[in-house]
């Protein structure tokens, strides 16, 4: 699939999304999702589980996974000292390969994080994959423009300043054992027409007031605007696609600088009735993707979904 993207989750980054990254709205926002018949489900770019263990406390069936190893790591401590022994698992999403599959998936603040356009075309299929039959997928997307100061670089006179000048670290925060961290990253690359950002982030950690470790990564970010990862997620095999106005269930506005995308996987008519199924009068976007590319063109066609 080419050269792979980078991402920043590792290390002193990674130390400092598991102390400092908790709470926000998209918690019991993705819960609602899980509760009642969205179980067993999935976490994808558990991170360091900033949704997963509220989820493991609240004694919901969830699994976890991230490309991060030392993502991983953390998140398994955390559960430990909480007496939780979540299933997690190191994988990419366009690896994605889980020991089960699932009624929900859902994808919190990650979708097209170190990544490229065709490995996130393939981590839909892989979530189409392993949801059940009749399983749902939720994933958020913060829209390319809803960052001001990265909108203009869109613009190729804007684009001649990058790489960005380096600034001061962030304001260093304390950990539990005592070490302080900061953080600072600056925009490196925007491609529009790949619709692609690189950032660089430097971290940074002091004790007893001395320096003693530092460390620069990359990340490459996909940017997708609503209707394309809509058509993204039809030609994945989704139905249903519906697109909710950031974390209060709203009709989504060109205000909302997160969208949440909610797609269902066809239930298994199959199973569910037995024979092969004619296709009734309404015939959702992603069955006529389906359609269009088998080369078929009769009336009565019928359709096995597998």
């Amino acid at each position: 699939m080419g050269a792979e993207p980078q991402t920043w989750h590792y290390g002193l980054v990674a130390k400092w999304w598991s102390e400092f990254n908790e709470g926000g709205p998209e918690i019991d926002y993705f819960r609602t999702f899980v509760e009642g018949d969205g179980q067993p489900a999935l976490d994808v770019a558990c991170g360091t589980g900033r949704l997963l263990l509220p989820y493991l406390r609240a004694g919901l069936d969830v699994d976890g996974c991230d490309v991060s190893a030392d993502m991983i790591a953390l998140c398994r401590e955390k559960a430990t000292r909480d007496g939780l022994s979540p299933t997690l698992f190191v994988q990419a999403m366009h690896e994605l390969d889980p020991p089960r599959s699932y009624r929900t998936i859902f994808v919190c603040g990650a979708f097209g994080l170190g990544s490229d356009r065709r490995r996130d075309l393939e981590a839909l299929r892989r979530f189409h994959e392993h949801l059940e039959p009749g399983g749902t997928l939720v994933l958020d997307n913060e829209v390319p423009y809803s960052d001001p100061k990265q909108w203009r670089y869109w613009l190729a006179e804007e684009r001649r300043g990058l790489p960005e000048a380096r600034r001061p670290p962030g304001e260093r925060r304390r950990a539990a054992d005592g070490a302080e961290y900061a953080l600072r990253s600056r925009t490196v690359a925007l491609d529009p027409l790949e619709q692609s950002v690189t950032l660089e982030m430097h971290a940074l950690m002091w004790r007893d007031g001395e320096l003693v470790a530092e460390e620069e990564h990359r990340i490459d970010i996909g940017l997708y605007f609503r209707n394309e990862l809509v058509l993204m997620l039809e030609r994945a095999g989704f139905a249903d696609v519906t697109v909710r106005g950031g974390y209060a269930d709203e009709e989504p506005t060109p205000d909302h600088d997160f969208l949440v995308f909610v797609a269902k996987k066809p239930p298994d008519l199959e199973r569910a009735g037995g024979g092969t199924r004619t296709l009734g009068p309404r015939i959702t976007n992603a069955l006529l993707y389906q359609l269009s590319y088998s080369g078929s063109n009769d009336a009565g066609v019928h359709l096995r979904l597998m």
